[in-house]
C-alpha cells in the first residue's frame, strides 16, 4: 500500500493550493478516501472524505465553502481543491483509505501517507 501526497506549500491568505494522492498497492476503486490534517500538539482530525462511488462527500465545519475534495478513479487519485486559505488551515495534510457508511468517516490502519506541508501566511 502506498499513498503519496503532493501539492503543499506556502501560500497567502485568501490564496488556492490544490493537493493530490497518488494511491497503489490496493483496489482503490472499493475504498472512501480522506484526507485529514495534524498540527503540532493536537490530534489528527478530519478534513474532507468522499465515498467510493464519488456520490457522497463530508467537510470539516471550519472548510465548508472552501475546500472540494474529488477523485479520479482510472487515475487512482484523490484531490483537495482548497481555496480562501487561512492562517487556521496551516498544517501537514494526510491522504487515508478507509471506508465511508451513514456518513461516517473510518479511517484504514496503515493506509496512511507521509503527509504534505501546507503553510497559510503572509
Amino acid at each position: 500500500v502506498q499513498l503519496v501526497e503532493s501539492g503543499g506549500g506556502l501560500v497567502q491568505p485568501g490564496g488556492s493550493l490544490r493537493l493530490s494522492c497518488a494511491a497503489s498497492g490496493f483496489t482503490f476503486s472499493w475504498f472512501a478516501m480522506s484526507w485529514y490534517r495534524q498540527v503540532p500538539g493536537k490530534e489528527r482530525e478530519l478534513v474532507s472524505a468522499i465515498s467510493s462511488t464519488g456520490g457522497s462527500t463530508k467537510y470539516a465545519d471550519s472548510v465548508k465553502g472552501r475546500f472540494t475534495i474529488s477523485r479520479d478513479d482510472a487515475k487512482n487519485t484523490v484531490s483537495l481543491q482548497m481555496d480562501s486559505l487561512k492562517p487556521e488551515d496551516t498544517a501537514v495534510y494526510y491522504c487515508n483509505a478507509g471506508t465511508y457508511f451513514k456518513g461516517t468517516y473510518s479511517p484504514r490502519t496503515g493506509y496512511w501517507g507521509q503527509g504534505t506541508q501546507v503553510t497559510v501566511s503572509s
